[in-house]
């Protein structure tokens, strides 16, 4: 005879669920007026803090706008702990990315308990707006964001090259200012006029420091070209990376649906299973 209790959902499970949904979906409607909502509030809880920093502020004005943080942060910290609640691994979700900035969205305002001041870490909160990139069903963005991700992955050895040489130029450039203006025109040191080469390559050009010998004035000329012409070269290998990437990526679509077992998101529109834990992504 088949035990009739092994087949029956565990007590709690239709809430959990049903919370799940909210808490973590943005395809439905409660989940995405959740989250919404939730937006709304950290960007509330920003501008609080960022108020809160002004010299001119009153004591009245800054006791409301603390009672008024101490509010947000009890909202998202009963939130934080009903996220936990809804997965069914949330040592999974607190390790998560997400999770930990949810987490380190709250911890300041408790912190400022001991440490009075930390509360102007809860600009961290603005992090948490990336879910704007889910909520509002903008997932192309997001998949843009992961073809610029992976083009500059795999960009890294080549950029790695280029800095090198670029570091190399540098060095020799910095010596050779170094030697031919000296300390009299403000080049006082080799680290100094590495300085200035850095300056002038990428063409930012302070004009704290400048050469004042025909020689010097020739040589920056040249490293001032040279410097155009630098720019031009991670710009092409992105480039290229990119376009590689992007047809690479091009059939891969993502969608809002979170797993319940450890609330990853941002999986492909025809996955079945988490791509975190193998949870199966279909509601029950």
């Amino acid at each position: 005879m088949t035990d009739r209790r092994a087949e029956s959902p565990p007590v709690g499970a239709a809430w959990r669920t049903r919370l799940h949904t909210i808490i973590f979906e943005a395809d439905t409607a409660a989940g995405r007026m959740f989250d919404v909502v939730v937006l709304m509030l950290i960007a509330v809880s920003i501008v609080v803090v960022s108020l809160e920093t002004l010299p001119s502020l009153s004591p009245r004005d800054h006791d409301a706008l603390r009672a008024l943080e101490w509010t947000l942060t009890g909202v998202f910290t009963l939130e934080y702990i009903l996220r936990l609640v809804a997965v069914r691994r949330p040592v999974a979700y607190a390790g998560s990315f997400f999770g930990v900035v949810d987490l380190v969205s709250i911890l300041p305002t408790w912190i400022s308990l001991l440490f009075p001041g930390a509360q102007v870490l809860l600009a961290v909160r603005v992090l948490r707006l990336l879910r704007l990139f889910r909520i509002f069903k903008l997932a192309r963005y997001v998949s843009e964001a992961r073809v610029i991700t992976e083009a500059l992955r795999a960009s890294a050895r080549k950029i790695v090259v280029f800095l090198f040489t670029v570091s190399t130029v540098v060095v020799v450039v910095g010596s050779l200012m170094y030697l031919i203006e000296g300390a009299e025109h403000g080049f006082t040191s080799i680290p100094r006029s590495m300085y200035w080469a850095v300056v002038t390559l990428t063409t930012v050009g302070y004009g704290d420091i400048a050469p004042k010998t025909a020689l010097g004035q020739t040589l920056a000329s040249l490293v001032m070209i040279l410097g155009y012409g630098i720019i031009a070269v991670p710009t092409g290998i992105v480039t290229a990376e990119l376009a590689q990437t992007s047809r690479r990526l091009e059939a891969h679509h993502l969608n809002t649906q979170s797993c319940a077992q450890c609330g990853a998101d941002d999986h492909a529109s025809d996955s079945a299973f988490c791509r975190h834990c193998g949870a199966s992504l279909h509601r029950s």
